[in-house]
């Protein structure tokens, strides 16, 4: 609080949500990382889960962000990238509504780099931010089976068909500038974005590297966990999915932010 920064202050450790949406379930949460306890410093990850346009062309929108602990004030762009992309996109619903129903990934890239060029304008004025950002979109109305996510930066999506974790991210064009992490405001090219198809049964979810990495990276183990854990006929209530995010995973001390969506059949 003496040091100037009261966002860092009044951050929690733990955000935990949840809703249910239709035939949708969301369960929720970013955890401060054991790194950030041992030094004292705060949560960068953050989160958003919100519903964006109109009743026609309702859509479930759920975002994660993770600061870039080089840029000092990356804990406060992370949080508000999220809700400046909510903003923005929900501007754009309908047109993203009717990309969805027209299988049309490039007009839905092209929504993507104009909304989010637009929300992160809000983070270019005064002070220092870095972030890494993931926004998945769900059309409420179950008719529809296509889905999208917007992807700058580490960490992503995954879907678990079958008891495997499969990615549902972006795939990179191979013509990266450089090796680092693309970030917002400056450090990204453009909005990387995919659109998916999607049966009831399948989980979603979305999350930072703090998640993603030892999900996929050397660590059957925790992987077999998740989706033992999160793949089973009932949705986990808050305090157990909580508890399962939370599970350890050797080497990785990062923030955890995962977000998780089932669907029951029609």
């Amino acid at each position: 609080m003496r040091g100037g920064d009261e966002f860092a202050a009044f951050t929690p450790a733990v955000l935990l949500d949840g809703a249910e949406v239709g035939q949708l379930t969301v369960r929720a949460t970013s955890v401060r990382g054991d790194s950030h306890n041992w030094e004292g410093t705060c949560r960068q990850d953050a989160m958003t889960v919100t519903r964006v346009g109109p009743p026609e062309a309702e859509l479930l929108l759920l975002a994660v962000a993770d600061g870039v602990g080089s840029a000092t004030y990356s804990h406060i762009g992370s949080y508000r990238v999220t809700r400046q992309a909510a903003l923005h996109l929900d501007r754009e619903a309908e047109n993203i509504h009717a990309a969805l129903i027209a299988h049309d990934e490039g007009e839905l890239r092209a929504i993507a780099n104009k909304a989010i060029a637009g929300a992160v304008g809000e983070l270019r004025i005064g002070q220092e931010h870095a972030t890494t950002l993931h926004v998945l979109l769900i059309p409420t109305d179950a008719r529809i089976r296509e889905r999208v996510v917007f992807s700058v930066g580490d960490g992503g999506l995954y879907v678990l068909r079958e008891g495997r974790w499969e990615s549902g991210s972006p795939v990179d064009d191979g013509n990266l500038l450089d090796t680092r992490t693309e970030a917002l405001p400056h450090a990204y090219r453009s909005v990387k974005a995919k659109l998916l198809h999607t049966t009831p049964g399948e989980v979603l979810l979305l999350g930072t590297d703090g998640i993603t990495n030892p999900l996929t990276q050397k660590n059957p183990e925790f992987a077999q966990y998740l989706a033992h854990a999160w793949g089973g006929p009932e949705v986990p209530s808050l305090s157990d999915f909580l508890w399962q995010a939370q599970t350890r995973a050797k080497s990785y001390d990062d923030d955890r932010t995962v977000i998780c969506v089932w669907e029951k059949p029609a």
